[in-house]
């Protein structure tokens, strides 16, 4: 019975073996600790967008709170987003929008200034490496390779 299933499948290896092989594939494992960086990652700049950056610009625009800037399309007006929500009021957040909006920048420069670096890193120890030196040349007269210490072209014998 077992043999008609594989010949009906497909013959190789079981799903739990072939899923196995996959999760344990390096670029899978990498991206798995890249995503588990990351959500930490922004949970560092959603901090530093609301519990600094966000108090900051408030303080320049004048004591302007974004997550209270909002619309209430019940037409009622509510002193905060806390109260229009308890009261069951549909909302426009534009001023959570904003900060998101924020964060999103914030986490796009940080995210570039470490691109950066480690380009400049990579691009560091790239130098470092030595370089072998030319075997070939290129004759100037018909354009073809050749080696290096010839003195003559073995293409078009022009003279070096």
């Amino acid at each position: 019975m077992t043999e008609k299933i594989k010949n009906v499948a497909g013959k190789g290896k079981g799903f739990a073996a072939e899923f196995r092989e996959f999760i344990m594939r390096g670029n899978v494992m990498d991206m798995a600790v890249g995503v588990i960086i990351g959500g930490a990652f922004q949970k560092i700049i959603s901090s530093l967008v609301d519990d600094i950056i966000m108090p900051l610009i408030s303080i320049i625009t004048g004591g302007i709170d974004f997550n209270n800037m909002f619309v209430c399309l019940d037409g009622n007006s509510y002193a905060t987003l806390e109260a229009a929500k308890e009261a069951g009021a549909v909302t426009l957040n534009y001023g959570t929008f904003i900060t998101v909006v924020i964060n999103f920048i914030l986490m796009a420069l940080v995210i570039f200034c470490l691109v950066k670096s480690m380009n400049k890193v990579a691009e560091k120890f790239a130098k470092e490496e030595a370089e072998a030196p030319a075997t070939t040349k290129i004759c100037p007269r018909c354009k073809s390779e050749i080696n290096i210490e010839a003195t003559r072209c073995p293409h078009c014998t022009s003279e070096l």
